[in-house]
């Protein structure tokens, strides 16, 4: 075993060794840990149905500067009056993290942003020639207000990062020109915009590269990606393999469709299966996942990767009997996200999630009972189409001994 799996081992992680094979993967290392941009309070409002005041998003915010997360986007002020007030109060708020705030190539937004007092922001413009078709811009058009638009926010103080829409689906000399004018306009940071999740992550590399590879080495790069195809997580890996040192995403996953990268996901993946060090504290993350999820009143997949409530539950009594051995039914540890691991009890349960289960709740059950409580366990779980609480399980057992 390498010096790193058994590292990793000992830190409660539990991937396969093959992650490390050299012939397997090419070795992903960063100078620094990867940095996280949040934009839950925009993009991921974004989410069909999702409204929230301007109080619920400076709480939000609170959450994810506890969290960890290096820069929040506070929301695009232009668009309402609820989002200018949010993003005041959240400029008001002293976090440790970066407030940043989103616009489009527009002198109306920029303006909007200097009236504010807003220091850094994102600036969008389209990039494709479908999203360009869409807006009724042509591509010189689109280069004439990207390059205005950057310098005013400059002229102003404002640092900005360059934001290509569907630059994923753009012609490659446009985007070059396009990323190279708004750099020499004075935008400091290019963010890889895979807007519509149209890219694999092996495309998502060779873009992340390219724009490197123009801009130069010192310009930092962002990915946002969306996950249309569930490969929002892939894409992001593969964007810091190229040398992205921000990642672009949401709380959940929240966005429009299928939603954006999920912050969560991506940083649990770096720091366990590729051994990159994340600014990110994932103790944190199923509380914060939660409050937001609660203050934005959508529902989560029970298996939802990190956050998901099944996650370190076991009904099935074959896995109940490894229950002590999490390695061997888990690849990370619950402790790693400060999750609970819990037997529950239903159709598959086994002798030993009765055992489990029993010891759990103080319970006394002769060995001659215990073939008796699982098979009326399985019956009330068959009967209910779903698992038996532990009350009901405190009947049954009751139950059994009376009779």
């Amino acid at each position: 075993m390498s010096d790193d799996l058994k590292n990793a081992n000992q830190n409660g992680v539990w991937v396969s060794e093959l992650n490390l094979r050299s012939d397997v993967r090419p070795t992903l290392h960063a100078a620094e840990p990867i940095r996280f941009y949040d934009t839950t309070l925009r993009d991921g409002e974004q989410t069909v149905g999702v409204v929230l005041d301007p109080q619920q998003k400076l709480e939000i915010a609170r959450r994810l500067d506890g969290l960890g997360i290096s820069r929040i986007e506070a929301g695009f002020p232009r668009v309402s009056a609820d989002d200018t007030e949010a993003f005041r109060l959240i400029l008001a708020a002293n976090l440790k993290a970066e407030i940043w705030g989103f616009a489009r190539c527009a002198k109306a937004d920029i303006e909007e942003l200097i009236r504010l007092g807003v220091q850094s922001s994102v600036l969008e413009i389209p990039a494709s020639d479908i999203k360009l078709r869409a807006y009724g811009l042509t591509r010189e058009e689109a280069i004439r207000r990207a390059t205005d638009a950057v310098s005013l926010a400059r002229k102003s103080g404002i640092r900005v990062a360059f934001f290509a829409v569907d630059g994923s689906r753009a012609a490659l000399d446009f985007l070059r020109t396009l990323y190279q004018a708004a750099r020499d306009a004075g935008a400091e940071e290019a963010v890889v915009v895979d807007t519509i999740g149209a890219c694999g992550p092996e495309a998502v590399e060779f873009l992340v590269g390219q724009v490197r590879e123009w801009l130069g080495k010192d310009v930092p790069v962002h990915f946002h990606g969306h996950n249309d195809f569930g490969l929002a997580t892939a894409c992001a890996i593969a964007a810091v393999r190229a040398g992205a040192t921000w990642i672009q995403g949401t709380i959940n996953g929240m966005g429009e469709r299928a939603g954006n990268g999920d912050l969560g996901e991506i940083a649990l993946a770096l720091k366990c299966i590729y051994n990159v060090p994340v600014a990110l504290d994932l103790s944190k993350i199923r509380e914060v996942s939660e409050f937001v999820r609660q203050t934005a009143r959508y529902d989560l997949e029970p298996w939802k990767p990190v956050v998901g409530e099944n996650l370190f539950c076991r009904e099935s009594g074959a896995v109940a009997s490894q229950f002590h051995i999490p390695e061997a039914i888990e690849p990370f540890s619950a402790e790693i996200v400060q999750a609970r691991r819990r037997i529950v009890l239903g159709k598959k349960s086994g002798l030993d999630s009765i055992a489990l289960k029993s010891k759990e709740l103080g319970l006394e059950i002769p060995e001659a009972q215990r073939a008796a409580v699982l098979a009326a366990v399985k019956s009330k779980g068959i009967e209910k189409r779903g698992l038996v609480s532990d009350t009901e399980f405190g009947q049954i057992v009751r139950g059994i001994r009376k009779s």
